[in-house]
């Protein structure tokens, strides 16, 4: 802690009774400055569009909690593309690197996009150290949620490494070795043996390793574990518009239960929370789910924001990965009538919604007789045209927001550019009881680098600890490596050295010596050409 002389204090008393500055900074500003951060928390609206923020707050009638921390703009692309994957996005944001789409939490091919440095020669889908995980290393708590499952792509970037976000055995058997205290989200079923193309059950390794497993919101609210993993879907969760309060916790309950556990550590605590499926129902051009999930994300961010205020010690951060959709207030119908509409025009219609266009579907019979008594009743729709019911009739199981989302917002004079992301800046959200917290416009690397700076975190010491070329470390200790993948539910790698033989199980922590476990520091990571073991891994062969 700084100590002040005299003079210094003088000065500061002056300062505090004039309300004047000293050198730019106020006082108040000055004895911030004596804080420590012990504690992050990241929060991810995936695939926010632009004008969300504008839409939820005049459908609440309200600000948001997001308002008051609004700090600059973020710039989004990914190495090789102006408009990202939510894979690279997400990498990005955990690890302070660009990647490839598809890539999590790994380096890309290439970099070809203006200004970036080109990737080294052998670096290409070498995986690199998130904050999440550097915080893990220096001792804190850490957690990740999620509205849709737990091992999709910007949950996973904070805690996997492979280059396919679509391998969910990897992804999840990585997260569930990878020693992060609290899990909650969606996802059950890749963690089961029958949904797993492996047939490993990893419920039953969740529970081997200590965690307390919960499946309802009552259980995750009474359980007093350190250690504690929630599963509340098979896939995704619902839309918080849709969801069932007794099967499923909001995000805010989750944010705050994930918070509960994590801050009884006393070094302190990483955390991110991701609302996923504000992504999902903008793909669909769906703006009721947009302000489903908004508005619950927003519940969330307050919870993070009540806490951080409180305890002083906490950074808080919200940001999308990219936009989604091109959504805006005003279509090519307000045209020539965009300055005279008033704002019953746009909200209206949304407020005679009931559901999402994904929840409206479990209201249909089976053969879809009674769209329009359904359509009227929850989404305030009485004019359907005969193309839409037809539409609607014909709509496949699973895809109801594609084709209800577009006809409410036709109705609500909401337009949307495409059906896919989008490359604008977003807006960067910070709050820091020093306020220290980025501003102007930053790139998507920088958030990750805040992240570490304020955790007092070396990302790139941790990729160095952590994600050890095996091949050429073990060599140069006189030892041979052979992978054996035969075996897809239990991968490893074989060294030898002499009488010493030490088997490293891929995509989890755990090295056998000579017949005896060892748990090492992070996992075994196979990108599918090449194997990066923690340190630790190594040096158990002397």
């Amino acid at each position: 802690m700084k100590r002040y002389g005299n003079a210094t204090k003088l000065i500061i008393a002056l300062a505090l009774t004039a309300g004047i500055t000293t050198g730019g900074i106020s006082p108040a500003q000055a004895a911030n400055e004596t804080k420590q951060i012990k504690n992050v928390i990241i929060l991810i609206p995936d695939g926010m569009p632009s004008d969300a923020t504008a839409l939820a707050r005049w459908y609440k009638g309200s600000d948001l909690a997001l308002d008051e921390i609004a700090s600059g703009l973020v710039r989004t692309h990914s190495a090789d593309a102006p408009i990202a994957d939510s894979a690279p996005a997400g990498t990005a944001l955990a690890t302070g690197h660009k990647s490839h789409t598809g890539f999590v939490g790994v380096l890309p091919d290439e970099a070809t996009m203006p200004g970036e440095d080109p990737i080294a020669p052998g670096d290409a889908r070498k995986p690199v150290a998130s904050v999440l995980e550097a915080a893990r290393l220096a001792g804190k708590s850490t957690g990740i949620i999620a509205t849709s499952e737990i091992m999709h792509a910007t949950p996973a970037d904070f805690t996997s490494h492979y280059p396919s976000r679509k391998e969910y055995d990897i992804l999840s058997k990585q997260q569930v070795y990878s020693g992060v205290d609290v899990v909650l989200g969606g996802g059950s079923s890749y963690l089961s043996p029958e949904g797993r193309a492996d047939g490993d059950n990893l419920i039953a390794s969740i529970k081997a390793l200590g965690y307390e497993y919960v499946t309802t919101p009552e259980a995750m609210a009474k359980s007093s574990s350190s250690k504690l993993w929630g599963m509340f879907s098979s896939k995704a969760m619902a839309y918080d518009m849709d969801r069932n309060p007794a099967e499923q916790p909001s995000l805010a309950e989750m944010t705050a239960k994930a918070i509960e556990v994590l801050s009884k550590d006393e070094d302190g605590f990483f955390l991110m929370i991701e609302g996923s499926k504000v992504d999902w129902a903008a793909h669909a051009n769906d703006p009721i789910g947009i302000l489903s999930d908004v508005l619950a994300f927003d519940d969330a961010v307050k919870t993070a924001l009540d806490f951080a205020k409180q305890d002083g010690e906490t950074v808080v951060v919200a940001v999308t990965d990219h936009g989604n959709g091109g959504l805006t207030i005003g279509n090519s119908s307000t045209t020539g009538t965009y300055d005279t509409e008033p704002l019953s025009t746009f909200i209206d219609p949304l407020k005679r919604a009931k559901l999402t266009g994904e929840g409206l579907e479990a209201k249909l019979n089976s053969d879809r007789t009674n769209i329009q008594a359904v359509m009227a009743e929850y989404f305030g729709i009485t004019d359907l045209s005969n193309e839409e019911i037809q539409a609607i009739r014909d709509a496949k199981a699973g895809s109801m927001n594609y084709t209800v989302g577009p006809m409410i917002s036709k109705r609500s004079g909401i337009g949307w550019t495409t059906g896919g992301h989008t490359g604008g800046d977003v807006v960067l959200y910070a709050y820091s009881p020093t306020n220290d917290r980025p501003s102007g416009v930053i790139d998507n690397t920088d958030v990750a680098k805040y992240m570490a700076r304020v955790l007092g975190l070396d990302l790139d010491a941790v990729s160095s600890q952590l994600f050890v070329p095996a091949k050429q470390a073990f060599a140069a200790k006189g030892a041979e490596v052979v992978l054996d993948l035969n075996d897809a539910k239990n991968p490893k790698a074989i060294v030898t050295k002499g009488s010493t033989k030490l088997e490293l199980q891929i995509h989890k922590n755990i090295a056998i010596l000579n017949g005896a476990k060892k748990t090492l520091k992070g996992v075994n990571v196979f990108n599918g050409s090449d194997l990066f073991v923690p340190q630790d891994a190594v040096d158990l062969i002397k």
